[in-house]
């Protein structure tokens, strides 16, 4: 009985596992050939194109001092023009020295409009969410765009993000691509670093490819101020507010485009510590948004909507249960007198499963300049042993704390990031 039970628990790990590895091997294929065709963009030169809007860059910080200076400077020399630009920093409750460091930067650059939007008290502290709500009332822009506070992208960034929204009236958003600033720190920034390359940027390039849908990220993207006065804000119950957001700008029925050559370079957790209570985030965050809409259907009212919550729940739940089960059956033939009489063609078919999550990540790579090196082909043949299952650790610890949260209604509390 016991080995039936077993057996049975391989066959759902296997098809769980083949259900993303074909999903993501079926993306793949749309975000290289997608990748290929952002390579033949072009932009007319700043100064011969014309129309173009006021942006105000929203920035949300709090107790961000180590990283502010940096990424404010970056804002500041953005390629565009001074008098459609304004940058807001929202110094949300910080108790270091974030707003010495804004004042420093805003005198270094008196040509450009930095507004220190300094939030003490109760008015603050409440999360990215909250801080982006008093953020954007006190902006100018028919654009909003968003940035970290750790985020130093290249000087057209903002420009190819505006350029790409006004080609097309349908695009409600327009994201942009980002990259781990400190992937040479250690082996953790490294797996980071392969993680954004292969499981994000190719998993957006392909849904845009195929669906002309993103999701938000957190950060380096473009928003329609219309939008957000005709939704109200952001959540400020969603601690995976850009998730979120999208959903509903979904819903409007505008698409949210992928303009790739807009770069922005962010630092990633140096400690494993850090990542774990990110990511945990990350997941929570992304429960709440998916039983959101699950248990209130109304708010469902695009296609697209559907698509992605077929996506996170393939992720979040069918793959990391899948990934469970392998390492339980595993555990179970090491610890037990158990042993299964596996054909060996499921020792095959599993095989096979590892080697197409290589193959995948290491098309990704390629497509990546500097990417393809020893370090991290070495770091890719281990990463399913290593780094994927430390996933497991996050995303449990992020459904425990969904469940925990939502139980006691008291809420997602908001973890900020620390900073190296």
């Amino acid at each position: 009985m016991a080995e039936t039970i077993i057996f049975a628990l391989f066959y759902a790990a296997m098809l769980g596992i083949w259900t993303l590895l074909l999903l993501n091997v079926f993306l793949l294929y749309g975000g290289y050939q997608y990748s290929r065709e952002a390579e033949e963009y072009t932009f007319p030169k700043l100064s011969d194109y014309l129309g173009l809007k006021k942006v105000s860059i929203l920035i949300p910080a709090h107790n961000e001092e180590m990283v502010i200076g940096r990424t404010l400077t970056a804002m500041c020399e953005m390629n565009y023009p001074r008098d459609l630009l304004e940058i807001i920093v929202i110094n949300d409750n910080s108790k270091d020295a974030t707003g010495t460091e804004i004042e420093r930067v805003k005198a270094e650059f008196p040509d450009t409009k930095v507004i220190h939007l300094e939030i003490i008290g109760d008015r603050g502290g409440k999360g990215k969410s909250n801080a982006l709500n008093i953020g954007y009332q006190e902006a100018s822009g028919e654009y909003l765009a968003v940035y970290d506070a750790d985020n130093t992208p290249n000087a057209n960034a903002l420009y190819y993000l505006v350029y790409t929204m006004e080609q097309n009236d349908k695009y409600g958003a327009v994201i942009g691509k980002f990259r781990t600033r400190n992937k040479n720190k250690n082996i953790l920034t490294a797996f980071i670093n392969i993680e954004t390359l292969s499981f994000q940027w190719m998993a957006q390039a392909g849904r845009w490819k195929y669906f002309r849908l993103c999701t938000i990220p957190g950060t380096n993207f473009l928003v329609r101020r219309r939008i957000i006065d005709a939704i109200g804000g952001w959540d400020p119950k969603a601690i995976a507010e850009d998730t979120e957001i999208s959903f509903r700008i979904y819903n409007m029925g505008y698409q949210i485009a992928f303009m790739p050559k807009a770069e922005t370079f962010e630092q990633e957790p140096e400690s494993l510590k850090v990542w774990i209570k990110q990511r945990s985030r990350w997941v929570n965050g992304n429960f709440y948004v998916l039983f959101k809409n699950l248990l209130n259907p109304r708010y469902i009212k695009s296609f697209k909507v559907i698509v992605d919550i077929a996506y996170f729940f393939t992720v979040y739940v069918l793959f990391l249960s899948a990934v469970v089960l392998s390492d339980i059956i595993f555990i179970i033939g090491i610890f037990s007198g158990i042993r299964l009489a596996i054909p060996n063609g499921f020792f095959i078919i599993w095989a096979l499963s590892y080697v197409v999550f290589l193959f995948q990540i290491a098309i990704t790579l390629s497509i990546e300049k500097g990417e393809v090196h020893r370090k991290n082909l070495f770091l890719i043949s281990i990463m399913y042993f290593t780094y994927c299952q430390l996933w497991l650790v996050a995303s449990v610890r992020g459904l425990f704390l969904f469940l925990k949260e939502t139980i006691s209604g008291k809420g997602s509390k908001w973890y900020k990031t620390e900073r190296f």
